[in-house]
């Protein structure tokens, strides 16, 4: 790629009067997640043909079109399984109701093919520890891992986990996300906040795991170790394999406290560093991470989540690392309660992060929502902010900086 790239500068522009485009403020990343993890947004009916499944997830694509967005963010393992032929994980159930179950077509590249050919960039969305939405491991393929070494999953609330603290738990979600980074043309790899579980009664019970591992660290320290190893050997994987494919983590929007940490926001909210053990300010600031996408689901003037201190608090983490910021926007809290039935709520998020140079864009909870315009707020977000389409902001692996696009070549009048 290299090679190609240097062959590539090395042609003179036929217009040098006309500079290649840099960054501006008007590039800005504009995305919608679609979830599939129980239909959520697709497919909302997994015993519908496929070619009946198919149509509605372009129609979805069509629907991110419309808004003026050019990214989507969709979610291919959902529960320890896959949305394409993997030689690790099965068929997810949720494309025909059946785990391990083949749909007939390689949806993975139906997606992005489908995505590209809108102009949408394509983020493959990996959960890297849940197993499943009950603790019935009958119900899982016969050829799941999590089947195959039961030693390796927890049960913990209502659901079933890989424990994080396990070696073989890391490979596994790694080989599973560099199959799709060597074998499809994403556009970014994306976690969201799901790393160890949100803390339900009783402690995850990884008390094994912290015996035979944890040599003598603080059992919390232990945790976020394990977590920080995966995001750091996925992000080196990546950017040496694909140095184009990006990485990007959509975390719980609070840190930590201010009351906990003097670095933290002024909020009294749960706190991804204490209680999932995800440290996502040391991941900008080691530069693991090419994009984060805090989940900001707050209104403007929350008493314990201020909107307009926590996307402060954020733009001052990217500042001079290079990581670009993006907000995550709660499309599915419009209409909830008096603060989410103003229709403009989210138009005046984005009106707020203009103030800031760090925020690079947006992305929506989620396709669904998009869609259903509750109380008209897309449509007042795509009237005040998106009018007209625009480019992505400029990209670079981790630890460069992004060079500036090749010149104008092959013109025609």
């Amino acid at each position: 790629g290299t090679r190609k790239d240097d062959a590539a500068r090395a042609v003179p522009a036929e217009c040098p009067a006309v500079a290649a485009p840099g960054d501006s403020r008007a590039r800005q990343l504009r995305g919608m997640w679609i979830a599939t993890v129980g239909g959520t947004d697709w497919p909302t009916d997994p015993s519908r043909p496929a070619a009946e499944q198919r149509a509605r997830f372009t129609r979805l694509l069509d629907t991110a079109r419309a808004m003026n967005l050019n990214s989507v963010v969709v979610q291919i393992r959902p529960d320890a399984d896959a949305f394409y032929r993997s030689p690790y994980e099965p068929w997810s159930a949720v494309l025909t109701g059946t785990p391990g179950k083949d749909p007939g077509y390689d949806v993975l590249a139906f997606m992005v093919k489908e995505a590209h050919a809108r102009n949408l960039e394509f983020h493959a969305w990996f959960n890297p520890y849940r197993v499943a939405q009950d603790r019935d491991r009958s119900k899982l393929a016969p050829t799941s891992p999590a089947r195959r070494h039961p030693d390796w999953v927890r049960a913990y609330g209502d659901q079933l986990w890989y424990d994080p603290g396990l070696p073989q738990v890391r490979d596994l979600a790694v080989n599973a996300v560099m199959d799709v980074v060597h074998k499809y043309d994403i556009d970014a790899v994306h976690f969201d906040d799901y790393f160890y579980p949100y803390p339900e009664s009783g402690d995850f019970p990884d008390a094994a795991t912290y015996r035979a591992y944890g040599h003598g660290m603080p059992k919390a320290d232990w945790r976020r170790r394990n977590v920080d190893t995966l995001v750091q050997t996925l992000s080196a994987r990546i950017h040496q394999d694909k140095p184009w494919v990006r990485f990007g983590i959509s975390p719980f929007g609070v840190w930590r406290n201010r009351t906990t940490d003097p670095a933290g926001s002024a909020t009294s909210a749960l706190q991804s560093y204490d209680d999932i053990y995800a440290d996502t300010r040391g991941w900008i600031r080691k530069r693991w991470i090419d994009y984060i996408t805090p989940q900001l689901y707050w209104p403007i003037g929350d008493r314990a989540a201020d909107y307009r201190t926590l996307v402060a608090w954020w733009d001052r983490q990217v500042a001079g690392t290079g990581v670009q910021l993006t907000i995550g926007q709660a499309g599915y809290r419009v209409g909830e309660d008096a603060a989410w039935k103003r229709p403009d709520e989210l138009s005046r998020h984005l009106a707020l992060n203009a103030r800031h140079r760090g925020v690079r864009g947006d992305i929506f909870f989620s396709a669904t929502d998009i869609a259903a315009d509750r109380r008209g707020f897309a449509s007042r977000v795509r009237a005040d902010h998106y009018a007209r389409p625009a480019i992505q902001p400029p990209a670079a692996p981790a630890g460069q900086r992004p060079h500036t696009p090749d010149p104008v070549r092959g013109v025609r009048a």
